[in-house]
């Protein structure tokens, strides 16, 4: 298994599972072996580290707007890795938490802590 493929482009905006069920965010990983981009821990479904768990692709980096960090969960550590494929974030005019419309009122008492 190749832990990084840095060639690949995210999967797209937001959280891929999140998006294809109509659930929000709180922040987002990206996937540094195959691009797929899941909501954090703190979110409620926590799709990143599922997608960890069901893959074994140990490498993520922040998929946050301004944000360069990477986490390896095998470690359960800060990891690093190379230059990935663009774009580095979400849209910057996309809301953390999001998406936009989809987040309830209530989000503070729905996220992980």
């Amino acid at each position: 298994m190749r832990a990084v493929d840095p060639s690949l482009p995210p999967s797209g905006p937001g959280c891929l599972e999140c998006d294809a069920t109509g659930g929000w965010w709180f922040h987002l990983r990206r996937c540094a072996a195959c691009g797929h981009v899941g909501c954090c821990d703190s979110s409620p479904s926590q799709h990143a580290t599922a997608h960890w768990r069901a893959t074994g692709h140990p490498l993520v980096r922040s998929y946050e707007p301004g944000e360069d960090w990477w986490w390896d969960y095998a470690a359960q550590d800060y990891g690093t890795g190379p230059a990935l494929a663009p774009p580095l974030a979400h849209p910057t005019d996309q809301p953390a938490p999001g998406p936009a419309g989809r987040v309830p009122a209530d989000w503070p008492s729905r996220l992980h802590r």
